[in-house]
């Protein structure tokens, strides 16, 4: 198992056609920025997609917590969106207040409610959350009384990194 040592991420590191992350939840203590700097130090792709609650900003809304290693993380992805990785970010629900920047592109990095991805043997992946699902997902929170929310963060969950020759 990997234990987020640069010495890990260099043996298995690569170049990819595509790499998906999802639920980095940047803005929580229990974020595992310092493994995806490496990962991303060490793995390459022609399209990179960060697919939803990469920025946790229903955390940041109730206090603020902002590492350096969080800021390391959006500078290799800027960098990366620079060196020409197609970099595409599609909001959840926990950033889903980016959704109000949808089809512009903030330092190389397109915002864009989904996407359609083809792979090399040509099939068509679509990714993206419904606009109706994230409502949804406001109204249960406001509901709190009809269907609580779990104590504490959602710093739990893992980190997800997806890539695809």
């Amino acid at each position: 198992m990997l234990n987020g040592s640069s010495t890990a991420w260099q043996q298995m590191g690569g170049r990819y056609r595509t790499i998906w992350i999802s639920d980095i939840h940047l803005g929580t203590r229990g974020c595992k920025a310092d493994f995806l700097v490496d990962f991303l130090r060490y793995n390459e792709s022609e399209t990179l997609y960060l697919v939803g609650d990469i920025v946790d900003g229903w955390r940041l809304q109730k206090s603020w917590y902002w590492a350096q290693s969080h800021n390391d993380v959006v500078q290799k992805l800027l960098r990366k969106a620079r060196k020409g990785t197609r970099v595409i970010y599609i909001p959840g629900n926990h950033d889903e207040w980016l959704r109000d920047y949808l089809d512009l592109e903030l330092g190389g990095i397109a915002l864009r409610e989904d996407a359609v991805h083809v792979t090399a043997d040509g099939r068509r992946l679509f990714q993206g959350l419904f606009t109706y699902t994230l409502s949804c997902l406001r109204w249960r929170q406001k509901s709190a009384f009809l269907m609580p929310r779990a104590s504490g963060s959602n710093t739990g969950s893992r980190p997800s990194f997806f890539c695809r020759s």
